[in-house]
Formats: structure tokens, C-alpha cells, sequence
């Protein structure tokens, strides 16, 4: 289950609270990620079904992500799958994320 940008949503704290429906690890996550981000994060928007999720709840962040709604537009599954692969924002990403290249670039092996 891998993110427009590269995260695997499986593996994300988000969409792991939100899976297990577990209100002690959201409020974990809110506190980790305010501080990793210098934001306030509240608990509620702990709430996430995944970047390619049609139907359920996505990340405040995410839903607003120019990447994700980049790859959308395309509507590619994720930004392995794009000709202009790796444009800088996901330059930027990856100086933050390097896993998320990871997990691209494995995808991109297999087209």
C-alpha cells in the first residue's frame, strides 16, 4: 500500500490507529508528530484510511498534499508511474523521507 510519494501507508502510525481504531495510540501520534513537525496535531485527526483511499478518512495533511493531488490529476497510483519522475517536490521529500525513494524506486524496477 504505497502512498502517492512513497510512504507505505501500512506501515504509517496514522493509518495503523486509525485500522485499529485505538484512541491511546492517536493521541501517541498527535504528541510525536507535533513536536517532529512544530505543529499542533490533535488526536481526532488521527484519522486515515490510506493516500489512495477513495472513501475513507485521509490525513489532514494528505488531503491537501501537492503531491497526492498531483498523482491524482495524472491519475497514476503513485509517483513511480509518472514521466516527469522525480520532480523536486518529491526532491524535497526524499531529503526528509529517503524510505519513501526507496519504496518508489523499487516500483519503478518493475514497469
Amino acid at each position: 500500500m504505497i502512498s502517492c510519494c512513497g510512504i507505505n501507508c501500512s506501515e504509517c502510525d496514522a493509518f495503523i490507529a486509525t485500522k485499529e481504531n485505538d484512541d491511546k495510540k492517536r493521541a501517541e501520534v498527535a504528541k510525536l508528530w507535533s513536536k517532529q513537525f512544530d505543529s499542533d496535531i490533535k488526536p481526532e485527526s488521527i484519522n486515515c484510511g490510506g493516500c489512495l483511499s477513495e472513501s475513507g478518512p485521509v490525513f489532514g495533511y494528505c488531503e491537501i498534499c501537492s503531491i497526492r493531488k498531483c498523482a491524482k490529476s495524472k491519475e497514476i497510483p503513485n509517483c513511480a508511474h509518472c514521466s516527469e519522475y522525480a520532480c523536486d517536490s518529491l526532491e524535497g521529500l526524499f531529503k526528509m523521507l529517503p524510505e519513501c525513494k526507496e519504496n518508489l524506486e523499487k516500483i519503478r524496477q518493475t514497469l
